[in-house]
This record gives structure tokens, sequence and C-alpha cells, in this order.
């Protein structure tokens, strides 16, 4: 527990009671005294404030393009001032190294990265970019659910002019916050990174206002879940393609095949070969039937005695929102969508019906 870093807003989390696990080297509040399911539904409902400062974030100047061209499947050139998109940093066998925003502001791109891929996200960088800076001195917070701009308006006027992948720079009292309309959950919501000096400050004044609540990394699974977000080492890996991942749409159509600028970046035989003739595996939704969830890792199988395994469970659980069990997982795409499938849970095999992996419609600000 030493090793672990701290949170810069570790004693506010402490004084509400946070429980707190190890995770990406840090040490994070997964939950507070309400518990899981009604911080997701506080989510669902009204507004969710999620502490996220254990994410990377990254500067790189604006003469990087051509080389962030060769490094994500995205249109860097043609992302405006003022706006983000999400991408990924592929691997040269066409695996994903990291998923990540990537924003073009008025000098510089600012990224955020996943925390447990960003020294390997700095290392691949470096080699083919100068002038990354790591940004050290900013708290991340992530204000999510259908209150977000409601409540962020009194201290944050110009929210109600931002819309879904808008970026903008704003201050608060002395402090200059760089916000985006976006996050991690299916809801409407923003992500707030400001100097440490003024994070305490900001938290307190959101929550202030009775319609925000704490929440920890436990509602934050079970948000993306739902929201059939994927998370890196699990439905993203260095071993498993964007394609196979079910993110296709985060290939650009100008870097496709018939583009303007055709691949021309890593991995990207293997990826534009999958997207036109398909990939050997695909990311499903499951329902398991009953009540007992499936869990990261259960293998799954075609029928009750069927010997050898057909995919994995890569992210399983409870929905609160649904009340019943949901996973995502990776099988074989010969599989029939319509077939029913079995995962072995203590012994036992459990049926579970393939979904599209969406199991609550996505609340953006468009």
């Amino acid at each position: 527990m030493s090793n672990l870093k701290q949170l810069p807003l570790h004693a506010v989390h402490q004084t509400a009671g946070g429980k707190f696990a190890p995770f990406a080297g840090y040490n994070m509040p997964v939950q507070y005294p309400a518990g899981v399911m009604t911080e997701h539904l506080h989510t669902r409902t009204k507004a969710g404030l999620f502490d996220v400062s254990h994410m990377g974030q990254l500067k790189l100047p604006l003469s990087a393009v051509d080389a962030l061209e060769t490094l994500l499947p995205t249109d860097i050139r043609g992302l405006p001032i003022g706006r983000q998109c999400y991408s990924l940093l592929t691997t040269e066998s066409g695996g994903v190294l990291d998923d990540l925003m990537i924003a073009r502001r008025q000098d510089d791109y600012l990224l955020v990265v996943n925390a447990s891929r960003r020294d390997a996200d700095l290392e691949h960088l470096g080699r083919h970019i100068k002038d990354v800076v790591t940004i050290d001195d900013r708290a991340l917070l992530a204000v999510q659910g259908p209150c977000a701009e409601a409540v962020l308006m009194p201290l944050i006027p110009e929210v109600t002019h931002m819309r879904f992948m808008d970026v903008a720079v704003v201050h608060w009292q002395a402090h200059e916050i760089w916000i985006s309309r976006s996050g991690y959950t299916g809801e409407d919501g923003f992500e707030i990174s400001i100097p440490v000096s003024g994070a305490e400050g900001f938290t307190h004044a959101l929550l202030e206002n009775e319609d925000v609540a704490l929440c920890g990394l436990g509602a934050r699974d079970s948000l993306r879940m739902e929201a059939g977000m994927p998370l890196y080492g699990h439905e993203l890996k260095e071993d498993i393609s964007p394609i196979e991942a079910g993110l296709s749409w985060a290939i650009h159509r100008s870097r496709r095949a018939t583009g303007k600028f055709p691949g021309e970046f890593l991995g990207a035989d293997r990826i534009l070969r999958e997207l036109d003739h398909g990939a050997a595996r695909r990311r499903i939704g499951l329902k398991p039937q009953g009540r007992a969830p499936m869990r990261d890792g259960v293998l799954l199988y075609d029928s009750p005695e069927g010997s050898e395994p057909i995919g994995v469970i890569t992210s399983g659980g409870f929905s609160p929102s649904l009340r019943a069990p949901i996973a995502m997982a990776l099988i074989k795409s010969e599989v029939d969508s319509r077939a029913t499938v079995f995962g072995e849970v203590r012994g036992r095999r459990l049926e579970a019906q393939q979904v599209k992996p969406l199991f609550h419609q996505p609340n953006y600000k468009r």
C-alpha cells in the first residue's frame, strides 16, 4: 500500500468516507458509504462527481500532426480547434496499445490516456514525437449525469454553449480550467482539468449542490459497462484489434482503403483487412440468465457439454439500472449471433443471451 500514489484530493475522499483499493498504481476511492448501486443510479438521474486524476494528461506540439497521423487511425489534420475525439494508439501488429481522447486546442494537442498505460504511451510517443509534455500539477474531475450542465453552470457559465466533444479553456476564480463535454458513463457530462491548488475548493463548491454526489471506481465501472464502453486490459489489449473490439467506427473514413489518406498508420494492414473482410473474433454483449454474474475470465461454450471454448468474458457484473447481470465478451466470429452461449461459473454451465454490447442508450448533447 505504501507504494501506491495518492490522488490530489485524497483527503477529501477520506473525509467523505471513501473505501479505497489499488488501481493502476493509485490508491483509488472505490465507493462511499451510500454504496455502488446508489452512486450508479444517482449518476443516471442527477450528477455524479468522479475523481479521475489518475488518468495521464499530456501535451503535444501542433508540429506533431504528421507523426500523430502515423500513430492514430484518425483524421488529426481535420480535427478543428476546440474539438476532441476518441482514438487509439495502434501497434505494428494491429493491436491496441491504448485508447485515449485527443483535443485540438489553439496552441497544442491535449491527450488524456489511461493511467495503466501512461508509461508505455510516453515511451511510444517519445520515439516519434519531440517535446511531449507530461502534466503532473492538475487534477482531473468528471461530472456525469443529466444534471451535469445545471450543476456546473453557476461555476462555469460557458458550459451551456458546449456540445458533445467540445473543449474549452475557461476560468474559475483565479484558476485556468481545461474542460471538455465528454465522459465515460453514457450520460451527458464534462471532464475538468484544474490546477491542484484549486481542485479542493472547486470540488467543495460542486458538492454544495444537493444534486451532486461523490462516486467511486465501482460505479464508474458499472456505468461504463452499461454504456458498452471498452476498458483497457479487458476489451482492449495489444493482442486485440480495434475491429475485434467493436471499434471499427474509430477508424476514420479518410484512413480507410477508399479514403483520402488510406492506411499509413501502425497496424493498418491487419486493421483495414479486418475492416473489409471481418475479424476472427467479435465483441458482444451478454445477458446471463438468472441472477449470477459472469465475471471477467469466465469461459464461454456453445453447449452445456461443449469441450472447446468459443470465447471469454472480458467484463461482467451487475447492472443497477437493469437489476440484472450483464457482460461483454470476445467470441469466435463464426458463432451464430442468435445462438445461446454457456458460461462456466463454479463448475456449472449457465445460459447467456447474445445482445449488442449496449445496455443503456447514451444521453449526449449533440
